[in-house]
């Protein structure tokens, strides 16, 4: 078996890399380690990268067909993975998951119309609605002695008054990392069901399950959930390879999916190019290994900051999570605002990291740290945190 090497540092900077590039332009100066954006800076599996340059070094880049077996290995993936079984006909390609919430919102919503969200919560859903004329209402989560909650009956409230047509689900959750129970989500659909509503569900972070942790598919809890469901995922956080935009959608509901696929078909919105599809199919056919030691890698870096904050900055706690490299922290011990809590870690600690409030006005009190990075570099990022909190005595 091949051991991957997530200890190496790669140098992303000149490289076209988000998370490097626009570092100046969000907060306001370069020389920051970058614990931001959702990606990670380990290298690819090494079958990806070598398909890639097999197709670059055919000297024609023309149209190019979709060959059954991209289907086929997303298909195998989610029965074997997840054993969420799906059919050729129920599957479409998207080109990210935020644009398929987009098309989702646009076919099935009119302007004016209300989408719920349950904050803190992934902060695109909020722009992509604001941003095509749909109204946002949130059912916030519940943090209790167990951490956070769904508030059901506040969700069946809201959905009562409001009216909502949409609601946008992330599952696992982001930035907590919560893979949601089936019976919690069994409630969920059976009020949206009852009330007209569709859900859509971001299940981008379904591959990254911690600790044994399975993911549950929304669709799956049942026919309510199966009757209601737009289901989005992708091999991009997966595999480290967001920049080929390669994501997909799952409509189990014949009703539901059929003038909605043929609406995305005839605007060319389902139409993946060739690097797509090769990246995909490779990461699903060959690099499931890879997947399975990088997150036994993430898990022991999980480890490393939990027992580094306990003794060294007790005033910030982290969230374990049950899916996912991100980790949210709660700061308010620190008794600062969020403008000083942000350049806590921006100029003293010399930190990128997302505010919390870019998840919604319950995130106050919180940043969102990506732990996908050789584990010298995020143990090198918790002693300088550790230097500018004392910093402040």
């Amino acid at each position: 078996m091949k051991k991957y090497d997530f200890d190496q540092v790669i140098d992303r900077r000149e490289s076209g890399a988000l998370k490097c590039d626009a570092l100046q332009s969000l907060f306001g100066k370069t020389g920051l380690t970058p614990l931001w954006v959702a990606d990670l800076d380990f290298a690819v599996c090494p079958d990806i990268t070598e398909a890639l340059m097999h197709r670059v070094e055919h000297p024609v880049y023309g149209y190019a067909s979709t060959p059954d077996s991209y289907w086929q290995s997303i298909i195998d993936w989610l029965g074997h993975r997840h054993d969420f079984k799906v059919s050729r006909e129920e599957l479409a390609f998207v080109p990210g998951v935020v644009r398929g919430v987009a098309y989702a919102l646009n076919y099935f919503t009119n302007r004016g119309d209300k989408v719920l969200i349950q904050q803190p919560v992934y902060h695109p859903f909020k722009m992509v609605i604001e941003g095509n004329e749909r109204v946002v209402v949130n059912n916030p989560l519940k943090i209790t002695e167990k951490g956070y909650e769904m508030d059901l009956d506040g969700l069946r409230q809201v959905i009562e008054t409001e009216h909502p047509k949409m609601m946008v689900l992330c599952n696992p959750h982001n930035p907590i990392g919560i893979q949601w129970d089936a019976d919690v989500m069994r409630e969920v659909a059976h009020i949206c069901r009852e009330n007209g509503v569709v859900v859509v569900s971001d299940e981008i972070h379904g591959d990254l399950m911690l600790y044994g942790k399975p993911h549950i598919p929304f669709v799956s809890v049942s026919d309510d959930a199966k009757a209601i469901t737009i289901t989005l995922g992708a091999p991009s956080k997966t595999f480290n390879i967001p920049g080929l935009v390669s994501s997909w959608m799952v409509v189990k509901d014949e009703q539901l999916r059929n003038g909605f696929y043929h609406w995305m078909e005839t605007n060319e919105f389902s139409s993946p190019t060739m690097f797509a599809t090769i990246g995909a199919e490779v990461a699903y056919t060959h690099g499931e290994e890879w997947l399975n030691q990088m997150l036994a890698y993430i898990e022991e870096t999980i480890d490393v900051v939990n027992k580094f904050l306990i003794e060294n900055v007790p005033q910030i706690k982290m969230f374990r999570p049950q899916a996912s490299f991100l980790l949210w922290l709660d700061c308010r011990d620190l008794n600062l605002s969020q403008t000083q809590l942000v350049n806590l870690f921006v100029d003293k600690a010399r930190l990128a990291l997302n505010d919390g409030t870019m998840f919604g006005k319950e995130g106050e009190g919180f940043m969102r740290l990506n732990i996908g990075s050789p584990r010298k570099v995020i143990v090198e990022a918790l002693q300088r945190l550790a230097d500018a909190v004392k910093s402040l005595k």
